[in-house]
C-alpha cells in the first residue's frame, strides 16, 4: 500500500534515463528498453487524460478557481 504522505523521490527519472550510457546495451536489450518506455509513455498519456477528464468535471460542476 502507498503512502501518500510521503514526499516523492528527488530527481527526474527522465532526465537519470537521459543521461545513461546505452553503449554496453546490445540490440535486444535496447529493443525491450524502448518497448519499456513506449509502454511508461501510454501510461502516463492514459493517466493524464484521465485527469484533465477528472478536473474538466471538476470545473464545470463547481466552476473555475478564482473565476
Amino acid at each position: 500500500m502507498e503512502e501518500p504522505d510521503r514526499p516523492r523521490p528527488t530527481g527526474d527519472a527522465a532526465s537519470r534515463l537521459a543521461a545513461e550510457d546505452l553503449g554496453p546495451y546490445s540490440q535486444a536489450e535496447l529493443q525491450a528498453r524502448i518497448a519499456l518506455l513506449e509502454a511508461e509513455i501510454a501510461r502516463v498519456k492514459a493517466h493524464h487524460a484521465k485527469t484533465a477528464a477528472h478536473r474538466a468535471a471538476a470545473e464545470s460542476l463547481f466552476g473555475r478557481p478564482g473565476g
